[in-house]
């Protein structure tokens, strides 16, 4: 919806057209001046307030001067046709329009004018035969909610909902004015986190010269605000909490400073290259500890880092297990590895996706493992020949007993080893798999059970994929020993992720 496509600032006039058309047609020409800068950044709105005071105010009452709303009302009275004239001014300066209605008769009016929005005041936020006359047009509702309590606007929010109508509730405080220490903004966070989905506003009736409360309900993530605003000529007056067409421009002004500071939302702002040199010039350099041949792996025993570094030197940043860099050229003790005279090997983005259809596998066997639980990689001959040769182990406990899953993707084997301590127990949990005992090989479907003695060599495979459950005897890292010597000696064979399901 258009209106909530960009932070919306809402000019409240209420009476303070003051019953004259001529006034209230020079607020909407003088604000309609103040909202030009800001019209890329953000939407307008002016609102008025329809009291069909023939039925509103009881006919005993009607000549009581002595109240003072009686007298405002009556004595700021506009007709109809004196509305439509200020609601087409609205349209030529491309004010949306939204129009607060305190009793029925005047719901029929917004709908005839076809206003934009139908605004609930506070003192009618449980008025529920006004309610149940507003849920019969199809127009989006700004409800504000000062002296409302929680079950309250549960209620009403709630009855909205169910109705499927667009609904916005205001923070607002109904002191006139309000007083600093009475703006209770944190009531902000507690409509956003107990009404998620719904956007929460601000409506406000502070002193219009406090400059400072808009820019916290802007680092709040509040996007709709509201005002009441005034003209003051010699023969109209403003009230406390009335802003002028100046201090509108102030107020809008700090707005938009805010919304600089904020920056963007939902995702990681960009980063100036000032600010990405400054940083690096703290960082420390990676270093060579000993003499580095062509060709060889950089491993993090044959480095160290110090400050300072040196323009397009390799960072201790860089060091991820993820990463793997191989010299391109002799390295000598102490001197400074570059990022020229290294290849670099990334394992990240094929991590990720072992992980993924390791997750993918569990899904589909409905397998069920501790959320907190590490996953093992195991790449026997190199992450690049993970899908031929290789597994996956959850290890869910490891005391004088252990438990793991093992997981095997389609096309997998398991290179031969055994175990000179451990004795396991596999019981096939999704998937078929070959399991080679000592040369002999026995096919296992879901419910067999495979015994494995210590000293047993043993192999597996899968064609279409597999998920086992290991039952051992405790599991010690030195007690698996590979046929191929290759594997047994080849010491970054695994990967162990503890944050995998994230």
């Amino acid at each position: 919806m258009k209106i909530f496509e960009k932070p919306l600032f809402i000019f409240e006039m209420a009476n303070n057209h003051m019953g004259s058309l001529n006034h209230g047609l020079r607020i909407i020409d003088e604000f309609a001046h103040v909202k030009k800068e800001f019209e890329s950044d953000f939407n307008f709105a002016f609102k008025f307030q329809f009291r069909h005071l023939d039925t509103f105010i009881h006919p005993d009452f009607k000549e009581r001067k002595d109240l003072k709303y009686v007298k405002r009302f009556s004595e700021t009275k506009l007709t109809d046709d004196e509305f439509r004239i200020l609601k087409k001014n609205l349209d030529k300066f491309h004010f949306f329009s939204i129009c607060t209605a305190f009793d029925e008769k005047s719901i029929d009016l917004i709908e005839e004018m076809d206003f934009d929005i139908i605004k609930i005041a506070s003192c009618s936020l449980t008025d529920w035969p006004l309610l149940e006359r507003i849920i019969l047009t199809n127009k989006p509702i700004i409800a504000s909610t000062a002296g409302s309590d929680l079950n309250s606007i549960d209620n009403v929010v709630s009855f909205f909902q169910h109705r499927d109508k667009v609904l916005t509730l205001m923070h607002c405080v109904g002191e006139y004015p309000t007083s600093p220490e009475n703006l209770q903004l944190n009531q902000i966070d507690l409509l956003q986190n107990r009404y998620a989905g719904i956007n929460i506003g601000f409506s406000t009736h502070e002193d219009p010269d406090n400059l400072d409360s808009i820019k916290i309900v802007v680092a709040k993530g509040v996007r709709i605000y509201e005002k009441h605003v005034a003209v003051v000529k010699d023969e109209f007056a403003k009230n406390e909490y009335s802003a002028t067409p100046e201090q509108i421009l102030k107020w809008l002004i700090s707005a938009r400073e805010a919304f600089a500071m904020c920056g963007i939302s939902n995702r990681r702002a960009s980063f100036s290259e000032k600010e990405l040199t400054d940083l690096r010039q703290f960082k420390r350099g990676v270093y060579a500890s000993k003499s580095i041949k062509q060709g060889e792996v950089i491993e993090l025993s044959k480095t160290f880092f110090a400050f300072p570094n040196n323009p397009k030197q390799l960072l201790a940043n860089d060091m991820s297990k993820y990463t793997q860099f191989i010299a391109k050229n002799d390295i000598n003790l102490n001197e400074p590895i570059f990022e020229d005279n290294v290849d670099k090997l990334e394992k990240r983005e094929k991590i990720y996706t072992i992980v993924q259809k390791v997750k993918d596998i569990l899904l589909k066997g409905r397998i069920i493992f501790p959320g907190k639980a590490e996953l093992e990689i195991s790449h026997h001959y190199g992450i690049e020949k993970f899908y031929e040769f290789g597994t996956t182990m959850i290890t869910v406990v490891n005391r004088d007993y252990c438990k793991k899953l093992i997981i095997l993707l389609p096309g997998q084997k398991h290179p031969e080893q055994y175990h000179a301590k451990k004795e396991e127990t596999f019981m096939i949990l999704y998937g078929s798999i070959k399991v080679t005992l000592d040369g002999i090989t026995q096919t296992c479907r879901p419910g067999d059970i495979v015994i494995v003695k210590p000293g047993v060599k043993h192999a597996f495979t899968t064609e279409d994929g597999t998920v086992f459950e290991e039952i051992s005897s405790t599991h010690f890292v030195d007690d698996s020993f590979y046929t191929d010597k290759n594997i047994q000696n080849f010491k970054k064979r695994k990967t162990l992720l503890s944050y995998w399901l994230e």
